[in-house]
């Protein structure tokens, strides 16, 4: 009996490495995953998707993984720019956008007019030298510089390997212009909090399931959550050797996290 999966009344699912591994062509779903969301959805468990997902709005996200089979509507999404742009217009923020192309819909009701701080996120192909020195300037120019990253995973998995993720750009903006970002987006305590509460289920009773050691599995259990790291996606053996995060358990995938938490019930 794992003592992991006792006591449970909802999940939380990151989504790349879980669910798919995306890649240029849109990716590929992971082996009994779309069943396994399923299973959790018929067995009466919440279940919330937490994503750092900033390469698209959360509708195209959302209809991609439709079609590959997985049982997911845009309300069951916790996703960083919706949170960012409560918190800009909260503050009367106006952004200078340093994110990808097909990001940019999620901000259309923000006053983007004479920015006074930078949102960076998974921009990409956007990371030039050019778009990354004009959110510098900003920055620079800046009495007191507000840079506002979503997520700040250091790379990501697609299906043709692994990827610089926006935590990488966002500390070269850091260092180069001596603050520090506000995150947005795992690992932040307030985005799983957020995530809790969309849910209505208390940390204490809830599972996160990510292949991200530092920010799904660090994140959660910082929460007050127990976490388990999948050993697919961007997993590498090594994870199980690091030096400040120790997942409750380990699990080959989602469905098998699934297997043993449905046994429990």
């Amino acid at each position: 009996m794992a003592a992991w999966a006792r006591a449970v009344r909802g999940l939380l699912l990151d989504v790349s490495g879980v669910l798919y591994d995306s890649g240029g062509d849109g990716g590929v779903p992971i082996a009994g995953s779309a069943e396994a969301v399923r299973r959790i959805k018929a067995s009466g468990l919440k279940l919330r998707f937490c994503t750092n997902e900033t390469q698209t709005t959360r509708e195209k996200f959302v209809k991609k993984l439709q079609g590959m089979g997985f049982d997911i509507s845009v309300s069951e999404v916790t996703a960083p720019a919706p949170a960012a742009c409560r918190m800009l217009k909260e503050r009367s923020l106006r952004p200078h956008l340093l994110v990808h192309n097909d990001l940019v819909p999620e901000f259309a009701e923000v006053d983007k007019a004479n920015p006074n701080c930078v949102v960076i996120g998974d921009a990409a192909e956007n990371f030039t030298y050019a778009n990354l020195n004009e959110a510098f300037r900003v920055l620079i120019g800046m009495e007191k510089p507000v840079l506002i990253s979503l997520g700040k995973g250091r790379y990501y998995k697609e299906t043709d390997g692994l990827k610089l993720d926006v935590g990488a750009y966002m500390k070269a903006l850091e260092y180069a212009c001596d603050v520090q970002a506000e995150v947005v987006g795992k690992p932040a305590k307030t985005f799983f909090e957020s995530a809790l509460a969309e849910m209505g289920v208390p940390a204490q009773e809830a599972i996160m399931i990510g292949d991200d050691i530092v920010n799904d599995v660090g994140g959660a259990q910082r929460c007050g959550m127990r976490a388990l790291q999948v050993r697919t996606g961007k997993y590498r053996p090594c994870d199980e050797n690091h030096p400040h995060v120790k997942p409750d358990a380990y699990v080959n995938n989602l469905a098998e996290a699934v297997d043993v938490i449905l046994q429990q019930l």
